[in-house]
């Protein structure tokens, strides 16, 4: 007996970072250039993949997220493996942004990245974030316990720290698949508490102890970005 293809349906939840069926989530970050194209660009992937049936069993979601900068997209997509993304490259990713880049010229894909979630930190849980902000931190070369040694020192930070701020939701930490970054996914109640917390007295969002001092001076650091975003579509099998 034949199995009925599954249909696609947009949702406003956001991804479970800690699903544990997730094995390869993929992050991704597009350049459309103004806030209007940030919109057009949406709506053309909304419309893109709900016409068509849910691609693969083993992509468990993908949401795509609006740069506060007004330029960017982030896209995150959780799937099972890696092979199951590379088996919908090969069979269905070119019809579909065919399609989306004929409604929206132009658009410029800056970068895919290949993780595996390591580990987080759940301060307020049951919060719904309305800022997503991404700490993108790239060392000078791959080295998989350097990763994971950092990832665990922000995290002993996190725990440690005296004065969180009451906007924090949540921290998933995520290691490179090449061995080269670590990527924050954070959940905040709003872009103006991350804001608030960035002004507070310290490095970042943390307060003045060793501990984050520790995580700031960390050998090999090549570079360090911090972005927000606001979740604007979730797609998910029907």
């Amino acid at each position: 007996m034949m199995s009925v293809p599954r249909t696609t349906r947009r949702t406003t939840a956001h991804p479970v970072l800690t699903d544990p069926r997730v094995g390869a989530p993929l992050f991704s970050t597009w350049r459309v250039g103004t806030p209007e194209r940030q919109r057009q660009t949406v709506e053309a992937i909304a419309e893109t993949w709900t016409r068509r049936p849910w691609p693969a069993r083993d992509l468990l979601s993908y949401h795509v997220y609006t740069g506060e900068d007004g330029s960017t997209l982030l896209h995150h997509s959780q799937w099972a493996s890696e092979q199951a993304f590379e088996a919908f490259v090969k069979t269905h990713r070119e019809e579909r942004v065919d399609e989306i880049d004929t409604a929206v010229p132009g658009i410029e894909r800056v970068r895919l990245g290949r993780y595996r979630y390591h580990r987080g930190s759940v301060g307020r849980p049951g919060r719904v974030p309305g800022s997503i902000v991404i700490v993108d931190v790239e060392f000078d070369g791959p080295d998989p316990g350097r990763q994971r040694a950092w990832a665990d020192a922000v995290l002993e930070a996190l725990d440690g720290e005296p004065d969180p701020h009451p906007g924090g939701i949540a921290a998933h930490f995520h290691l490179s698949t090449d061995g080269t970054r670590v990527l924050n996914y954070a959940e905040w109640e709003s872009a103006r508490a991350h804001r608030e917390a960035l002004a507070a007295p310290g490095d970042g969002v943390g307060s003045p102890t060793g501990q984050w001092k520790r995580v700031q001076t960390w050998p090999g650091i090549k570079s360090s970005t911090v972005s927000r975003y606001e979740h604007a579509l979730g797609l998910v099998p029907a």
